[in-house]
Order: structure tokens, then C-alpha cells, then sequence
């Protein structure tokens, strides 16, 4: 079975759907058997509507994170760096690729991107006392 036309609402040839169906048509399409030698027209109907709330975009793995790292942890500096680690110096922050800082159990050091507000406990350990430079 193929699809042939496939219609929204307001198109030519959906128009009496519309008028039966309402709000609920979201698409008229046309199939056509050729084994029966007939074409169906089906209807795509919205039944349920509720509200819903979706999830964080997850993390990609070569997707870079920017994870804080003190002054005075040498180990933890090393070992980002040896991972691949990037200082950045504009945002005081190391950046590493996500699958790198999971593997090395640094995800609670990781500090908000670019364009998002930072949290108290972040903007006082990027911009307090603490400094956070290799």
C-alpha cells in the first residue's frame, strides 16, 4: 500500500472532514492498495489533549561542557587536561567534551552555558573570592 496526497484541514479535497471533524482533523491522506485495486481515505484525528512538560535536552557526548576546577586542585586540573581539557579564560572554566567528564566523575562541576543565569553557589565560585584559573 502506498500514500498518495496527504491534505491538512483547510485544503482542497478535506473540506467535508473538516466540517465533520473540526478542530480535532490534523490530516487527510490518501493511500491507495493495489493488490485490491482501491484507494482509502483516512483521517488522522487528535483524541485526547492534555497538558505536558518536556524534558532537558540531554547531553551529547562530544557535546563540550565548561566544569570549574579550583586553583589548588592540581590532581583534578591534570587529569581534565590530560582528557583533552581546554582552558577557557574569558569564562574562567575548563572545557571538556561530556562523555570525557562523565568518565572521570566531574558532572557536579559543571557550570551553566553561555546565555543561561547562573546560580548563586556558580556565580560565587566563578566571580568570588575563590579564582579558577590553571
Amino acid at each position: 500500500m502506498r500514500t498518495g496526497a496527504t491534505l491538512r484541514p483547510h485544503q482542497r479535497g478535506a473540506q467535508k472532514l473538516l466540517a465533520q471533524y473540526g478542530d480535532r482533523l490534523l490530516y487527510v491522506r490518501y493511500r491507495y492498495d493495489e493488490q485490491r485495486k482501491t484507494r482509502l481515505k483516512t483521517v488522522e484525528l487528535i483524541v485526547e489533549k492534555q497538558p505536558w512538560e518536556p524534558q532537558r535536552a540531554r547531553k551529547v557526548g562530544d557535546q563540550l561542557v565548561a566544569i570549574q576546577v579550583a586553583v589548588s586542585e592540581m590532581d583534578i586540573r591534570n587529569q581534565v587536561k590530560r582528557a583533552g581539557g581546554v582552558w577557557n579564560p574569558q569564562r574562567r572554566v575548563w572545557e571538556l567534551r561530556y562523555d570525557q567528564v562523565i568518565s572521570l566523575g566531574l558532572t557536579h562541576r559543571i557550570v551553566p552555558t553561555e546565555g543561561r543565569l547562573l546560580n548563586v553557589e556558580t556565580h560565587w565560585l566563578l566571580y568570588g573570592e575563590t579564582c579558577f584559573y590553571p
